[in-house]
């Protein structure tokens, strides 16, 4: 059995629990950005104890400098933009339309990064299925959200 998507769907509960107790965080401190450092410092945190635990070989000096300087800090940043950003729009919102609209400029981003390459990604042509499973998960999303 391929437990992957089992896996991802939980990384998604994981992700949304995730948002919402931060959000709430940033409420009660009455700052999303707050919130936003102190989540990353936690994580910082818990990501270099694994980084202890389970890493057996350090990259090389070599390995290091090889690797592009933007590669050092855009990722950071824009996690830390998206994470401010929910923290920010979830109270605006509401959690399951904040979700839901995110959810799908990721995969429509994903799908758009894939056919074309971007970032180092695998070429993955975009079909004409893939095509109308993102109109209708536009349209699911705006269902969702319809009051």
């Amino acid at each position: 059995m391929n437990y992957l998507p089992l896996l991802a769907f939980f990384a998604g509960v994981l992700i949304t629990a995730q948002t919402s107790l931060n959000t709430q965080l940033g409420m009660l401190l009455k700052s999303p950005i707050l919130a936003t450092s102190i989540a990353f410092s936690v994580s910082l945190l818990f990501t270099l104890i694994a980084v202890g635990l389970f890493l057996n070989q350090y990259p090389s000096p070599a390995m290091i400098k090889s690797v592009p300087y933007y590669l050092w800090f855009t990722g950071g940043l824009l996690s830390a933009m998206g994470v401010l950003l929910f923290y920010w729009l979830i109270p605006k919102m509401g959690a399951g339309a904040m979700i839901s609209c995110a959810m799908s400029g990721q995969i429509i981003f994903a799908l758009l990064a894939g056919h074309f390459g971007w970032f180092g990604l695998a070429v993955k042509n975009l079909t004409l299925s893939t095509v109308v499973g993102c109109f209708c998960l536009i349209i699911g999303v705006w269902l969702i959200n319809k009051n």
